[in-house]
């Protein structure tokens, strides 16, 4: 189940983080019927690459190549660009053997 972005707030400080808490919670039941949320680290400028993976019923895998897709509104993807122009080689391969294992 994904909120697509519903509920998402930013806590610089311990005040904002119970009063987003609990905003959040209320939204969470009113729109998905349940309080379960995942709270995670907010990241100042992140990227979003996403690896696409090809396996079959054998247990075999292989990576395809990363994807930009970090250009975004509401939380949803706008532009996608393969590939990523930050992604150096070697980065993109250990980030590629990573998503087959």
């Amino acid at each position: 189940k994904g909120g697509g972005g519903k509920g998402m707030r930013i806590a610089w400080n311990d005040k904002e983080l119970e009063e987003g808490f609990k905003l959040s919670r209320r939204e969470s039941i009113n729109n998905f019927g349940s309080d379960l949320m995942l709270i995670e680290k907010y990241i100042e400028e992140p990227r979003h690459i996403e690896i696409q993976v090809l396996c079959d019923t054998h247990g075999n895998a292989i990576y395809l190549g990363e994807r930009e897709c970090s250009i975004q509104r509401r939380n949803q993807k706008v532009i996608e660009e393969a590939p990523s122009p930050i992604i150096d080689q070697k980065t993109r391969e250990a980030m590629g053997k990573q998503a087959i294992q």
